[in-house]
């Protein structure tokens, strides 16, 4: 693992800085990178995809593992540094939110916090088989948030509904080069079939976002606000939400199989057509 004059040398060779403005934060802790590959638990045979490179230290590592290792790196310095300094090494030049993801069994990735959402989403449309994560401490907190909990949110229901995830260490500030402002936290994330059905995945998932938008208003006034995407007539919409027995609570009281109730009633209501 390089510490962080080795860090700055290398940079410096690149011509470059440490940008915090845009994620460069480059783990410098040796014990927490051997604990992230010991997670994974990595097969030879397996495929392991690892977003955000950087300048290699945990790919070394997982290069050790298995031979599969893919790359997703957007910094074009990094991966012609990477080019020479392991050959053997696949590399997808490009930004991992917006480029098409190899087929891959494991994910491993210290991600830049700023994409931590959207690149989260996009692997849990992804086909594989775990994943180790590290993210900010809070984001990640958020992920695995229960009903009633703080931090519970859009974030904690849509992860639950597609895998199961742990946090399984936190990491301090003081692991990295730069040191950031706030804390980590390394998340293992498990794909599965969701542990309850809904009628349509579509208005389930847009209901989620609706609700949580209006977190503190109660159910019944925060669908209103966006009633026709849920049902032909405002009237029709609550009766349905008072049917469900949720109308006067907020969503932070409701557990993701219960906002599953809901969205069901909703789509009965509206006679099963989808949402628009």
């Amino acid at each position: 693992m390089m510490r962080a004059s080795e860090v700055r040398e290398i940079l410096g060779r690149l011509g470059m800085r440490a940008d915090k403005r845009l994620g460069q934060h480059f783990l410098i802790d040796d014990r927490i990178a051997r604990r992230q590959v010991e997670f994974a638990g990595i097969k030879r045979s397996e495929t392991v995809l690892e977003i955000g490179p950087g300048l290699g230290a945990l790919t070394r590592l997982l290069l050790r593992k298995t031979e599969n290792v893919v790359t997703v790196e957007k910094n074009r310095r990094f991966c012609r540094y990477l080019e020479d300094e392991l050959p053997s090494l696949r590399i997808i030049e490009g930004d991992a939110v917006k480029v098409d993801l190899p087929q891959f069994d494991v994910g491993v990735a210290n991600l830049p916090y700023q994409i931590s959402s959207p690149m989260t989403f996009k692997l849990l449309e992804r086909k594989f088989d775990r994943a180790i994560l590290m993210f900010q401490k809070e984001f990640a907190e958020r992920m695995v948030a229960g009903r009633g909990e703080e931090g519970y949110s859009r974030l904690s229901v849509q992860v639950y509904y597609k895998s199961e995830a742990e946090i399984v260490e936190g990491v301090p500030r003081s692991a990295f080069y730069p040191q950031p402002e706030v804390e980590s936290a390394v998340v293992s994330l498990k794909p599965r079939s969701p542990p309850f059905k809904v009628a349509d995945e579509a208005l389930f998932s847009h209901l989620v976002d609706k609700l949580f938008q209006h977190r503190r208003k109660t159910i019944e006034n925060g669908i209103s606000l966006s009633w026709r995407d849920f049902g032909d007539s405002l009237e029709k919409v609550k009766k349905t939400v008072r049917r469900t027995g949720f109308s006067r609570k907020r969503v932070e009281e409701l557990s993701p199989e219960e906002i599953g109730e809901l969205s069901d009633a909703l789509v009965a209501a509206r006679g099963g057509r989808p949402v628009s």
